[in-house]
C-alpha cells in the first residue's frame, strides 16, 4: 500500500485564521467545555475580533464547535492552520489569544493545552 500524497502547494484559505470553541455539553454527568463558561469565551471572542476590525473574508472567523475530544482541558479553543489549541478561565485570557494569536500571529504559551491532554 502507497503513502497518499501530499500537496506541494496549498491555496490561500478563505480565512487568515478560524477558531473554533468546543461548546459541547454533556448530560450524561462527564464534566465538558459548557460547564466552564464555554459560551461566554466564544461571545466574547467574537465581539473582541469584530471590534478590532479582524472579522471577515481573509481575516478571522470564530465558530462554535461541538465535542472537540479535549474535554480534560475544557473549556478548549483551537485556531487553524496553526492547529493551536487553547484553554481559557476568563474572557482576559480571550482577550490575550485574540491580541496575540488572531491579530498577531504570536502563540499564547502560557494557554497552551499539553499535547496528551485528551478526554
Amino acid at each position: 500500500m502507497s503513502e497518499p500524497t501530499q500537496p506541494t502547494s496549498a491555496a490561500p484559505g478563505y480565512y487568515q485564521r478560524h477558531i473554533f470553541f468546543c461548546l459541547n455539553e454533556r448530560t450524561n454527568g462527564e464534566d465538558s467545555c459548557a460547564h466552564h463558561n464555554a459560551q461566554v469565551g466564544f461571545d466574547h471572542c467574537k465581539a473582541k475580533v469584530k471590534a478590532a476590525g479582524l472579522a471577515g473574508t481573509g481575516k478571522v472567523r470564530v465558530n462554535k464547535a461541538g465535542c472537540l475530544d479535549r474535554c480534560a482541558a475544557g473549556p478548549v479553543a483551537v485556531v487553524y492552520p496553526e492547529g493551536t489549541w487553547y484553554t481559557f478561565v476568563d474572557t482576559s485570557d480571550i482577550d490575550e489569544i485574540v491580541e496575540s494569536h488572531l491579530k498577531n500571529g504570536q502563540v499564547v504559551e502560557r494557554l497552551l493545552v499539553p499535547p496528551d491532554l485528551g478526554r
